[in-house]
């Protein structure tokens, strides 16, 4: 276990590969262990156990199941890898508990054959990412006109600059911001490919003169629209 050290055990592992899934969107997470995965009861003690090759919804009754079964390979046994895929799932990342033992375990699993125990996702990756961006709180404030609000609304387009009337507070590239129209009534979160300073010199300009006016570019758009969902969708009343 290449993460392990004295104050962290395998057992946080298997929370920071589950958490580390998330933020990357990961499709699959396999955690391997000793055994062949989540059984109906534990199979050192009773022969006649079965394993559960898959899970829908992780409750009591799961963890009820991996209570009283350890692992050999690490202190956190089967309760942590429990705790570790319903983090994933959650996050839309299906995940696997399986066995180190089987040969060519994890090219075999991604090629599709189905081993050890598969916890399917509660969630999209694309809810699960929606969700994120409108809990985080946003570090900044894009203003935008009319006809940018339009077009994101109707056509589900990315925000150009060109469409950015003002900038407020201070925030890097990457951020979550809040995005408002003309009146400043909250519209869309979106997360920003350029800081609030870059933001600044290109707003109200067309996406080609970007790299002229900062000698680089980070895209032709301010928010791609694969990183913006909507809060309102309200049109102004006369």
């Amino acid at each position: 276990d290449t993460l392990a050290v004295e104050e962290i055990k395998v057992g946080d592992n298997d929370n920071l590969a589950a958490h580390i899934a998330a933020l990357l969107d990961a499709e699959l997470l396999i955690l391997v262990t000793d055994q062949q995965g989540l059984y109906d009861r534990d199979p050192r003690l009773d022969p006649e156990a079965q394993l559960i090759s898959r899970v829908e919804v992780i409750d009591d009754s799961i963890y009820a199941l991996a209570g009283g079964s350890s692992s050999g390979l690490g202190t956190g046994g089967m309760m942590t890898k429990i705790q570790a895929a319903q983090l994933a799932t959650r996050s839309g990342t299906r995940t696997v508990i399986v066995s180190g033992k089987e040969p060519n375990v994890l090219l075999r699993i991604m090629a599709g054959e189905m081993l050890g125990t598969t916890f399917e996702p509660l969630v999209t990756h694309l809810e699960s990412r929606k969700r994120w961006l409108l809990a985080e709180r946003p570090r900044g404030t894009i203003q935008i006109d009319a006809g940018a609000m339009k077009v994101l609304k109707n056509r589900g387009a990315s925000l150009l600059p060109v469409g950015i009337r003002a900038v407020k507070r201070k925030f890097e590239r990457g951020a979550v911001v809040l995005v408002v129209d003309e009146e400043e009534r909250p519209f869309a979160h979106g997360l920003t490919n350029y800081s609030s300073a870059e933001l600044e010199k290109i707003r109200g300009h067309k996406s080609p003169e970007i790299a002229d006016i900062l000698g680089y570019t980070y895209g032709e758009e301010a928010i791609h629209r694969g990183n913006l969902v909507l809060v309102s969708t309200k049109e102004k009343t006369p």
